[in-house]
């Protein structure tokens, strides 16, 4: 998805409000998690003005589908912003990498034109088709995340295979959600995700590979059952950005997989890089 500039941070104080058992379950997380180890979220409240879908909306709730969460902020405008910060970093770890630069696109128009870059063809694919080619990625992204490289980045300014592997994690996530609001709700408006901030916030640097495919796994299916879901009623159901663009859940379908087919193909010329550079 599109990237935004950041917008100015604005502190805003935040309780837990909902644990979701069946996410919190999926994660193997209990209700201690809210309470307690949800302190270490603590660098992401005040960011939810932040956005990649244009604006900067402030307020509303900070949900976090793989801990269960939904944290209520002092706006009506949901914030669904995906995280997973260590909770149990070393006092000495080491520093952020230096943030990648942020991708300003608009990326609707992939609906319309095959990727360059990738060769993805959206208006090839059935919306049907999409949950068994989000579940056909799976082996690859384990393969990737295996690597013993997978924590190096290829060049200054490209992420890590792991760092790729935790956003594709957190796109799942996050459009699993968005996918349940145009299911559930009449043209629900999207809250703003900062993809950027969050890699930073969420240390993606310091995470474990194969926790991370394992919760890739996950959020995969998760996403791709949802998606079987969907009723032939129900494609033509509507949401849309907080930037005005507006997705049919066939639309959205298609503009969803780009991303994590198109990371993958980032991740792989990565790799050539790496492998080429002799580094390990």
């Amino acid at each position: 998805p599109p990237r935004s500039a950041k917008n100015p941070q604005t502190s805003v104080a935040a309780t837990p409000a909902t644990i979701n058992e069946r996410r919190s379950a999926r994660a193997g997380l209990g209700p201690w998690w809210a309470f307690g180890g949800f302190m270490s979220v603590r660098v992401l409240i005040g960011r939810c003005n932040r956005g990649t879908d244009g604006g900067g909306n402030q307020g509303g709730f900070i949900v976090l589908p793989r801990y269960g969460l939904i944290m209520a902020m002092p706006s009506d405008l949901p914030s669904d912003l995906p995280s997973d910060l260590p909770s149990d970093l070393p006092s000495d770890q080491p520093g952020s990498p230096p943030p990648i630069a942020a991708d300003d696109k608009n990326w609707t128009w992939v609906l319309e034109r095959v990727c360059p870059d990738c060769g993805f063809d959206a208006i090839g694919i059935a919306p049907s088709d999409v949950a068994g080619l989000v579940r056909s990625q799976i082996a690859d992204w384990r393969e990737v995340l295996a690597r013993p490289d997978a924590r190096l980045r290829p060049t200054a300014d490209q992420w890590s295979a792991l760092e790729y592997g935790c956003h594709v994690r957190d796109v799942f996530e996050l459009f699993d959600h968005r996918l349940e609001l145009m299911l559930a709700e009449d043209a629900p408006q999207f809250a703003n995700w900062d993809q950027d901030q969050t890699a930073v916030d969420s240390r993606y640097d310091l995470q474990d590979p194969t926790v991370v495919a394992d919760q890739l796994e996950a959020a995969a299916q998760v996403i791709s059952a949802r998606f079987e879901q969907v009723g032939d009623h129900q494609w033509m159901r509507t949401g849309r950005r907080s930037d005005g663009a507006e997705f049919t859940v066939d639309s959205f379908a298609r503009y969803f997989l780009h991303d994590p087919l198109h990371h993958l193909d980032d991740v792989r010329r990565g790799n050539e890089i790496l492998d080429n550079s002799g580094l390990d």
